[in-house]
Formats: structure tokens, C-alpha cells, sequence
């Protein structure tokens, strides 16, 4: 079995850029999974499921990785209420909307989530710091399987490179800032034969 790298930071913390770069780096890499192919398929894997599930991850592959991404309040808040606002009807709507996983993480993170809540920061921020307690708490005595990193500081490439026991590259310039001011989509574009697609057509598997 191949080593698995999970990239557990909530939305809104670059985990679209470090798929990037993890892409360029020569890992296949899913900026969301919901198949069994796609989970098995990629070696790193972000987003949902996997900032919500990590725990039940981190048992059924053993001696995977992790890599935390934080953010600044300041610069996570709006950004996080933004993405949330417009996701909001899919993620609370019983007739469709997005997939049953994808709600299923978001709103258990996000709990509980309603309009009146998006508004407030301390709500918001409320979400964020019990996340990141679970995860410290979950991985206290193992920090050698976690990286907790904020692509904002200058030497957050050379630290990811270092969990990866990995050296720099000449044309390795760090992390592309991509998914900027109100886009999500950028990873939709992105075309690289390591790309693992989340879907199998369009189709998730099916939730129990």
C-alpha cells in the first residue's frame, strides 16, 4: 500500500495551492475524494472528506501523514463566510444540492450551521479552534506523522519539503497562490496527468 498524505486544513487555508504543488512535486494528488477509487487511487488527499474524517483515515491506512494548514483569523474569517454564504441553501437543502458527504462535513464541522451564525466571527472562529484542538489533541506524542503548516510564512515550503524528506529543487518555487478573493473553482482547471479526479464521472459512491 502506498503511503498516504492527508491534508486535513478547514476550506480557505490554501489547501488547493498545496495540492498544487503537491501535484508538481510528482504525487498523485485528489483535492476532494468521494470514491473508493479516488481514495485509493491518489496519494494526497484534502478537503472533504478528509479535514472532517481523519481520524477514521488515519486507521485504515496505516502510517499515513498529515499536514494541518492554519490561517490567520483575520484572513480566514472572511474568506470562510464568503464560501460558506454561497454554499449555504446546497448544504442545508433535502431535495439535492451538493453530495450527502460533502454536507454531511461541512455542516458537522460547521455546527451548528445557519445564517445567523455565518454572521458572527466568534462562531466562525469557535469552528475553527475546535478543529484544530481536536486535531493537536488527536496527534499529541505522534507529531512526527503531523505537520501543522500556514502557507503564509516564508519558510513553509522548505518545512513541507523537509516532512517529505524531500531537498529543493532548482525550479521548485513554492506555493502558487491560486483560488483568490471569491473563486473556489481554480482546481476544476487545473491539468496535470497526477490530477485524481473526486468523482467517477460526475457519480460519488453511494452513503449508507
Amino acid at each position: 500500500m502506498q503511503e498516504k498524505i492527508f491534508i486535513i486544513g478547514l476550506p480557505r487555508t490554501a489547501t488547493t495551492s498545496v495540492c498544487l504543488a503537491m501535484l508538481n512535486l510528482g504525487f498523485k494528488t485528489a483535492h476532494t475524494a468521494y470514491t473508493q477509487e479516488a481514495m485509493t487511487e491518489a496519494q494526497v488527499i484534502a478537503d472533504t472528506p478528509v479535514f472532517c474524517d481523519y481520524r477514521q483515515l488515519d486507521a485504515a491506512y496505516p502510517g499515513a501523514r498529515f499536514i494541518y494548514l492554519t490561517r490567520e483569523p483575520d484572513l480566514w474569517l472572511p474568506s470562510i463566510r464568503q464560501l460558506l454564504k454561497r454554499m449555504y441553501v446546497n448544504l442545508q437543502r433535502d431535495d439535492g444540492g451538493f453530495n450527502p458527504t460533502l454536507k454531511r462535513c461541512y455542516n458537522q464541522i460547521f455546527y451548528p450551521l445557519s445564517r445567523e451564525n455565518l454572521e458572527r466571527d466568534d462562531f466562525l472562529l469557535g469552528c475553527y479552534q475546535r478543529h484544530q484542538q481536536d486535531i493537536f489533541d488527536y496527534f499529541r506524542g505522534r507529531e512526527q506523522d503531523l505537520l501543522t503548516l500556514d502557507v503564509g510564512q516564508a519558510d513553509s515550503f522548505s518545512r513541507l519539503l523537509s516532512f517529505l524528506d524531500m531537498t529543493p529543487g532548482k525550479d521548485e518555487s513554492g506555493f502558487e497562490r491560486i483560488n483568490t478573493g471569491a473563486k473556489v473553482t481554480a482546481w476544476n482547471k487545473i491539468r496535470h496527468p497526477l490530477k485524481v479526479e473526486a468523482t467517477q464521472s460526475g457519480k460519488i459512491d453511494k452513503v449508507a
